[in-house]
């Protein structure tokens, strides 16, 4: 039964519609209520959806004297510390909010050797945006922050290099931090204010349009000092093919080129052994896109040795190749561990020696890997092996980096034997995706997630990664959009990217459990973009990469171009009526309507101010357009500088709801007990305050539902979950996807999972 949209209405968007009938206001957009008090708080109990790592793990820091204690660093998905008891990661970045998703770039990380609670965090992702110094006390529960004059660049290029901030292991108020763009920088008082090292050579070419990588790294020679003053001799380098080690023996104040070191490759790491001699990996180019060649040598401060230990040179292989991680067991002085990097054919490698380098034993060949943790792995192969570690209290356990997590071994000295090492994919508690759609259908599974580099999965159970892997059939390197038919919900599709000769969109008739390619892309398409599937699911709008949106109704045999709408116009189905279709014209504000299919749209009549300043769709108060579900006409607007719109006309005429002051995504979810319209989620501000929040009624009431501590970043998506009252998704901007229930748990229907 279709229920007409004026008995959907809201008292007050009936009584302007009433306004508008009588010709006392103009029809388009209205005025809502008056703005009420701040929400009040109802923090939901914040958890992962697991898929298990997801991203590129640009950094493992283990304590020297704390057993257990160790942190990695991600280049957009914040930091973790290591719960030894509990084994799994904790995310030590979550309290960062929207307006500062740019901290969830890390660029370094220091402890201080002496006191293992304090934790310093170097955040920044991008060199255009701000950066800074976080620094704990408590292994990183709470943080202080210090904004620095410096640029950042934890998903830039080199971003595995490292580490570039020190804690003086003889006096722990002095750090040092290398930087990319603005040289070398010292604090004398544990981060709180830093002094730019005018001495060090200037030798960054980069200009500040340009991605450098700078000083990559900061060591300190402890056995030069004394406890409780400035450590006398310490070693920086910097990322360039001509000189790039720098030694000082003043505690940082002058400086000077290291003697007869190699020239011609860059460094990548740069770290000391416990006996005092120093390790140096080497590229041509400082990563991760790749790396045509490279190198391991070492160095001995006493009679400034330097001796080349490369496992295997790259141009004698045969093939391009750089080294990327390196460490020395803390308990054996002699036992050295690099991998490769950019070793792309057929695999990268784990190199071994027990003799400082004279002769070594490749690990990856023979290893034994255990996927159960994440069952998508099985299809991936070790790759951005950017760092290494070896256990300083544990021999046996090593740990490695790669782009999409962290492996750990748990019998490395077996290799000395000529042993396979057995490897476990150590990533419980680390999920650092950037999920690019969200659904939950009210069948089948809860959530289905689109995702960056990795596909997407199909979760029934959120607290495991799908033993199937990510989605079976057709598959692409990234799932752009995702969306179910609104009275067909077991009828979905999705568009990605991939390889050339594949259609980048698909459709699956279970829920998501088989995917089947569309029979062919519209012409000129460049795969991608955004889907809309008509309520019936017999109709789909496909609009890719910065093409104009076409529709087809034989599952993609042929396209015919949407009459009325231009490139980039996403589209939206109406969830109840198949013939009816959206599309929002964000640089000219303007609503269109299709009647017949989506073959031609018109105006709807609701205009907003165009978008200006070249910015893109749903960028930057652009505006992004959704379909209430169960509900014909149901329409929602959401700015990020202008706040929510809501219709029950078709788009004929917004109403604002004044509260909401900015909105960056909205999402439905199952109705409140006794309620007929759907919960509506928003991450916005209200009250000037940006957070996430949920209303029962339609927006004119909400109620905060995260806290200070779970913020997230940027989220760009949510949806609610259409059988469980209460449960939000959110898509973050590198943290995955995380899900909220109500603090007394989940509501759900009998029967439902």
């Amino acid at each position: 039964m279709r229920i007409c949209p004026l008995t959907l209405m809201t008292n007050v968007t009936k009584f302007f519609v009433l306004l508008i009938a009588l010709g006392l206001s103009s029809p388009g957009i209205v005025a809502q209520s008056p703005a009420g008090q701040t929400p009040a708080s109802e923090p939901c109990q914040w958890r992962n959806v697991v898929m298990g790592g997801g991203g590129f793990v640009t950094g493992i820091i283990m304590h020297p004297r704390e057993r257990g204690l160790m942190y990695a660093r991600t280049d957009v998905g914040g930091a973790y510390r290591w719960d030894s008891p509990a084994q799994k990661w904790v995310p030590i970045t979550d309290w960062i909010g929207a307006a500062d998703d740019n901290l969830f770039g890390v660029e370094s990380i220091a402890l201080d050797p002496n006191d293992p609670n304090r934790v310093y965090l170097a955040a920044g992702t991008y060199r255009w945006r701000a950066a800074a110094i976080l620094r704990s006390e408590d292994q990183g529960r709470t943080f202080q922050r210090t904004d620095v004059p410096f640029k950042m660049g934890g998903n830039e290029t080199g971003r595995f290099n490292g580490e570039r901030l020190a804690v003086d292991p003889n006096l722990g108020e002095i750090l040092f931090f290398g930087s990319r763009y603005d040289g070398l920088w010292k604090s004398v008082d544990q981060g709180a204010t830093w002094a730019k090292v005018e001495t060090f050579p200037d030798i960054n070419s980069a200009s500040p349009q340009e991605e450098a990588v700078g000083i990559n790294a900061v060591v300190f020679d402890s056995s030069s000092g004394q406890p409780g003053a400035p450590t006398p001799v310490l070693f920086a380098a910097e990322s360039a093919n001509g000189t790039n080690i720098f030694a000082s023996a003043d505690a940082g104040l002058n400086w000077h080129s290291v003697a007869n070191q190699p020239i011609g490759l860059r460094p990548n790491h740069l770290i000391r052994s416990a006996n005092g001699i120093f390790y140096v990996t080497y590229g041509r180019e400082p990563g991760p896109a790749n790396m045509s060649d490279g190198a391991v040598w070492k160095f001995n401060p006493k009679d400034g040795a330097w001796t080349d230990i490369t496992p295997v040179k790259p141009k004698e292989s045969g093939q391009p190749f750089g080294y990327g991680g390196v460490s020395v067991d803390a308990r054996h002085s002699a036992t050295i561990m690099v991998t490769t990097f950019c070793h792309w054919s057929p695999r990268d490698e784990i190199f071994r020696s027990t003799n400082d380098g004279a002769s070594w034993a490749p690990l990856v060949r023979r290893a034994v890997w255990d996927h159960s943790n994440a069952p998508y792995t099985a299809t991936r192969t070790p790759h951005w092996m950017g760092d290494i570690q070896i256990d300083p209290f544990n021999s046996d356990q090593v740990l490695f980096t790669t782009g999409y997590g962290i492996w750990s071994c748990t019998n490395a000295t077996q290799a000395d034997s000529g042993k396979p090492t057995h490897w476990v994919f150590l990533d419980r508690g680390l999920e650092e995706t950037v999920p690019l759609a969200l659904i939950s259908p009210p069948e089948g599974a809860h959530l289905l997630s689109g995702v960056a580099d990795i596909d997407g999965f199909r979760h029934e159970d959120l607290n495991v990664s799908p033993a199937e892997g990510t989605f079976a059939g057709q598959r692409f390197f990234s799932t752009e959009d995702l969306e179910f038919a609104g009275m067909k919900p077991l009828i979905i599709a999705r568009t990605g990217t991939g390889r050339t000769s594949t259609v980048h969109a698909a459709i699956s008739e279970d829920g998501g459990k088989i995917w089947k390619a569309l029979d062919s892309e519209p012409t000129n398409s460049r795969g991608g973009g955004s889907i809309a599937l008509s309520a019936d699911g017999k109709i789909i709008v496909w609009t890719p990469r910065r093409e104009a949106p076409f529709v087809s109704a034989d599952r993609g045999t042929t396209w015919t171009a949407c009459a009325g709408l231009a490139n980039g116009f996403r589209v939206i189905a109406d969830p109840v009526n198949p013939v009816r279709f959206y599309s929002f014209d964000p640089h000219e504000g303007k609503l269109f309507v299709s009647s017949n299919g989506a073959a031609q749209f018109v105006p709807a009549g609701a205009s907003f101010a165009p978008l200006s300043g070249g910015r893109r769709y749903g960028e930057g108060g652009g505006g992004s357009l959704y379909a209430a579900p169960g509900l014909e006409g149901d329409l929602w607007m959401t700015f990020h500088d202008n706040g929510l719109y809501h219709s029950t006309d078709g788009g004929t005429n917004f109403a604002r709801l004044d509260r909401v002051e900015t909105a960056d995504a909205l999402g439905f979810g199952k109705p409140a007990p006794g309620k007929s319209l759907p919960a509506l989620f928003l991450a916005g501000s209200i009250g000037r305050l940006r957070a996430l929040y949920r209303s029962d009624d339609a927006g004119q009431s909400w109620v905060r539902i995260n806290d200070d501590q779970h913020q997230f970043g940027y989220i760009s998506h949510l949806t609610g979950d259409p059988r469980i009252y209460g449960r939000v998704y959110c898509a973050t901007g590198g943290r995955g996807v995380v899900y909220g229930d109500l603090p007394s748990g989940p509501k759900q229907e009998p029967g439902n999972p």
